[in-house]
């Protein structure tokens, strides 16, 4: 990664071979901050130890997740963004991605990620980047298992990248997907 960078998983639902990989890759490519956007935040402790994955983590939980420990919204201020973290099911996400981004613009958000739909997707809408970035452990898009990076360039729009992964172990290039897949 040439700029700052953070790696968006979300939807591992007991997957953790693919969400090892991921982190295993995110290892390699020195990413400076991991979102996990819900459903599987009981996956992560296990998964970060096989990987040896010590990058900061940002955790919101989904509607299947059980620890309330994590909350549904967060915030991460990260190279000179603020990015709007949530799983998508509180925004009626299933339905568009509108009121997530008027969401993400109030709360002073640049970008809003989200999950739950297991779809990799990424649209600019009012000046708001809003990603998902498909599901690392029960994908519903031709593409498979996925998740992505966002690198952030000083002064400049995202870098987007979505990344597959195979037979859950394999990670591979896929582009940058806009308007989803």
């Amino acid at each position: 990664m040439k700029f700052p960078s953070l790696m968006a998983v979300s939807d591992t639902h007991g997957h953790t071979g693919s969400l090892i990989a991921a982190l295993n890759w995110g290892k390699k490519h020195k990413v400076d901050v991991l979102a996990f956007l819900g459903d599987g935040t009981a996956d992560l402790p296990e998964a970060a130890a096989a990987a040896g994955f010590t990058a900061p983590l940002k955790i919101v939980r989904g509607n299947t997740d059980g620890d309330t420990s994590f909350p549904y919204i967060e915030t991460l201020d990260f190279a000179g963004h603020v990015f709007f973290l949530t799983h998508g099911h509180l925004f009626g996400i299933n339905e568009g991605p509108g009121a997530l981004s008027v969401a993400a613009k109030s709360a002073g958000c640049g970008a809003a990620l989200y999950g739950h739909t297991h779809i990799p997707f990424w649209e600019e809408i009012a000046g708001i980047l809003v990603l998902n970035p498909g599901s690392a452990g029960r994908p519903r898009s031709a593409i498979g298992a996925s998740f992505a990076t966002i690198e952030c360039p000083p002064g400049k729009w995202f870098i987007i990248r979505y990344w597959g992964i195979s037979h859950g172990k394999t990670i591979r290039e896929i582009g940058d997907l806009q308007g989803g897949y």
